[in-house]
């Protein structure tokens, strides 16, 4: 067996031995060698000599062949040894005994294929292993990622899995070693597309001259007048974890900061078991001045969205199609249109569905209106502009002609609500008498209020959840799949 490799003058100076398991990795000297990741492995890298780190996602041989699987993120590549010549049989039974999920450094030719390795994404090329160390032994695992590519009977959403012949794992076994099942390559996809959704949220708003901002997750009361926050010991008093950042976005905005976005955690103490509700989530929110209409902002944040999810299906298309491998689905249409909530009303009604002019929609409601709007308008994200004042919170500007309506909208996608935005009240006497009519104590939140008595200008904003974008947009069926570590009101754990 080999101590390792550490060497730190050039040349490297490699082990003598061709196998085996290195010793810790402590830092004890600067080291100079390229080490490439599975996705570094690209066609003009064909016939070179290279050295690969990754996840044996499988291992199997006979005789005098080994094959390994090497997994990073969700790029997979297959390694290969054969004794004979340079190459002793014992090398060959050790690559045959790697434990899988071990984490190996691979030195070898990375050449073409004659046929497609259909079992790994980088399927005209193989690594031709001439050296093979072991940097991480991984010990028995409770699961099997592997297993966890497929969606089983047993798990609450998706179709129900094909192959009888491997054990089905259940979203709870899932979520239970999620460290394991994070390193499928369906989930290293999922959230690479999350970061996306972060990154082109910020670069759009730069380009709009937003300026981000971080606002305090430990607050004296429960914000926006709510009652489902979680109650947390502060000191001699007790304080709460903020809902939203809504009432700091919109003091920051008469503050005279004109535009302003945050991500951050949002926390609800709802206890609610549904596909789309989690008790704590990433959300993205955003505050803006507005000069005459508060369409400046709702077409602002149209466009917001569109810019994000055009430019993922452009850009992220090897990690979309990762996705599909495992949960299939359809490419969200993007083709954005307003509708006024009334005429939602008359679409539900033709089709047979009982609604009030004034009721919320339920997700029943909204599931319907999606696959309505699919048909007729051929698009997956629509907006419902002037929802009822009596569904939002005291906050919300009233429409004009009709005070039974508000300046309010919510976006859906896929038949699913992702945000809700509205026009805020920047009179006090208006935002007083709203929140009498309403029935809302403002004392607790007495600085919000009075902030609007030194010349607040007219503003709007909206909020939608990262976890929920994540898995509308992929089709993944529940918000879980799109939270890296979900909470919901069961688990607290890993």
């Amino acid at each position: 067996m080999v101590t390792g490799v550490q060497t730190c003058a050039l040349p490297i100076s490699l082990p003598t031995e061709l196998f085996g398991d290195l010793e810790l990795i402590q830092s004890k000297q600067i080291e100079e060698r390229e080490i490439l990741s599975v996705a570094d492995l690209t066609d003009d890298k064909i016939g070179q000599e290279i050295c690969v780190r990754a996840h044996a996602a499988s291992v199997r041989g006979k005789g005098k062949c080994g094959f390994l699987l090497l997994r990073t993120q969700y790029a997979t590549i297959q390694a290969c040894v054969f004794a004979g010549g340079d190459i002793p049989n014992a090398m060959a039974k050790f690559v045959q005994q790697i434990p899988v999920e071990s984490l190996v450094e691979v030195y070898g030719t990375l050449a073409k294929t004659d046929k497609p390795v259909t079992s790994a994404t980088k399927q005209n090329m193989e690594i031709q292993i001439k050296r093979c160390y072991v940097v991480s032994r991984a010990q028995p695992t409770p699961i099997v990622v592997a297993d966890c590519q497929r969606v089983s009977e047993e798990d609450d959403e998706g179709p129900a899995s094909t192959d009888k012949t491997r054990p089905h794992v259940t979203q709870k076994a899932r979520l239970d070693n999620r460290v394991l099942d994070l390193r499928t390559t369906t989930n290293q996809a999922i959230f690479k597309i999350q970061s996306k959704v972060c990154q082109y949220f910020r670069e759009f708003l730069y380009t709009k001259n937003f300026q981000e901002i971080h606002t305090p997750k430990l607050i004296a009361t429960a914000s926006e007048g709510g009652s489902n926050v979680f109650e947390v010991k502060y000191f001699n008093t007790k304080a709460f974890l903020a809902q939203s950042p809504q009432l700091y976005k919109q003091m920051c905005v008469v503050s005279g900061m004109p535009r302003v976005f945050e991500i951050g955690p949002v926390f609800r103490a709802e206890n609610s078991f549904t596909h789309r509700h989690l008790t704590e989530f990433t959300g993205l929110d955003c505050e803006m001045e507005i000069k005459l209409h508060y369409h400046e902002a709702l077409n602002l944040f149209k466009d917001l969205l569109s810019n994000i999810f055009n430019r993922l299906l452009a850009e992220c298309r090897e990690e979309i199609d990762a996705v599909k491998a495992q949960f299939p689905s359809e490419d969200v249409v993007v083709n954005p249109i307003i509708l006024p909530f009334q005429e939602a009303v008359k679409l539900l009604r033709e089709a047979g569905m009982k609604m009030d002019d004034y009721q919320d929609l339920t997700s029943e409601l909204e599931k319907k209106l999606g696959e309505i709007v699919k048909e007729k308008y051929n698009t997956d994200f629509y907006i419902l502009d002037k929802f009822p004042a009596a569904v939002r919170p005291f906050y919300t500007m009233p429409d004009p002609e009709n005070p039974l309506y508000s300046n309010s909208f919510d976006i859906f996608l896929r038949g699913e609500e992702i945000v809700s935005g509205a026009q805020r009240i920047h009179d006090s006497n208006l935002l007083l008498k709203r929140a009498a009519e309403l029935g809302v104590n403002l004392d607790p939140i007495k600085e919000y209020v009075d902030c609007f008595k030194y010349g607040a200008p007219p503003h709007a904003g909206l909020g939608c959840g990262l976890d929920r974008i994540t898995f509308l947009f992929l089709g993944l069926k529940n918000v879980r799949r799109g939270s890296l570590f979900p909470r919901d009101p069961s688990r607290l754990t890993p």
